[in-house]
């Protein structure tokens, strides 16, 4: 009967067009757009100067590129912990008996998910700001004015500073992620692990990380792509500055191209920056599923 009940291959491939049309204009021909004009100068004009690979040896002599890339990196890093990790405990939280209105502070914890990243970043700089954002006033009243500062000035501390926000705004997000994910364990298994004395930090550690290893690699993996690709709140708060302190990829590649009209160049940046986030997913998807298969060998 299911057979029967199936539509023929070409009415499914119907359905699928429109889709696949969409994608192809909106994803696939600016992407081998991008890869042809990698391999030219130019400047915008009708003109076009083919070069070759010059465009990709310039990128692996860019120090700035290089310094936007490790900047990238460090946000995956802080994302990581700040968003994956916070994001778990939280659902700990949430999962305990102790805690009222689940409801409300899922729904309070994913709001700011909801808002768009320019507004995310506006706030944060008036949170950062030096005469009256949140924070130094914050100091100011705990007594602690000698460590007032003008926070977005400064070079050291700025890609922290810059991630805080992307993290408080996606905790929420990966929170529900992991809620999804803890309440497919098996409630007894938890009961058991409680009656044999397995509490809090250890309760979490070897019972509740090991059985929800497939969502916290999902989350890990899709932190890992929003922060290689990180821009918007960037652009808004430091446009890469102070200097090139707090420059990310995307926004080095963004001003490449249309605030030096080296399309050429910057097409060859966007390659570049999508051959290393891809490249990150894949060596964090087989590292993870490495130690997935190491520790279910040991059990």
């Amino acid at each position: 009967m299911g057979k029967a009940l199936r539509p023929p291959g070409w009415l499914l491939l119907l359905y699928l067009l429109p889709g696949l049309v969409i994608y192809s204009f909106v994803v696939l021909l600016p992407i081998l757009s991008a890869f042809r004009y990698g391999f030219y100068s130019w400047t915008g004009g009708p003109k076009l100067s083919f070069i070759g690979l010059d465009n990709y040896l310039e990128i692996l002599r860019d120090e700035v590129f290089w310094h936007s890339f490790l900047n990238n990196v460090l946000m995956t890093i802080y994302g990581l912990i700040g968003q994956v990790g916070i994001a778990f405990v939280f659902a700990m939280f949430l999962m305990s008996k102790l805690v009222k209105l689940k409801g409300l502070h899922r729904t309070m914890s994913f709001f700011p998910s909801t808002l768009a990243p320019i507004i995310i970043a506006f706030l944060w700089t008036l949170i950062y700001n030096y005469n009256n954002g949140l924070l130094n006033e914050m100091l100011r009243v705990l007594g602690l004015g000698r460590f007032v500062q003008s926070w977005l000035d400064l070079s050291g501390p700025i890609v922290l500073l810059v991630s805080i926000p992307l993290s408080w705004q996606n905790i929420g997000f990966f929170t529900l992620l992991m809620l999804a994910g803890l309440s497919s364990i098996n409630k007894e298994v938890l009961e058991v692990a409680e009656i044999d004395g397995a509490t809090g930090f250890r309760k979490a550690w070897y019972v509740v990380i090991p059985l929800a290893r497939p969502t916290l690699m999902v989350a890990s993996l899709l932190c890992i792509a929003n922060n290689m690709r990180g821009f918007e709140h960037i652009y808004a708060m430091t446009g890469g500055g102070p200097g090139n302190s707090s420059s990310v990829m995307a926004l080095y590649a963004y001003e490449t191209s249309f605030l030096r009209f080296r399309y050429g160049y910057g097409s060859a940046l966007a390659i570049t920056i999508m051959a290393l986030t891809m490249l990150i997913i894949l060596l964090s998807t087989f590292l993870l599923q490495r130690k997935r298969g190491n520790n279910g060998g040991e059990a």
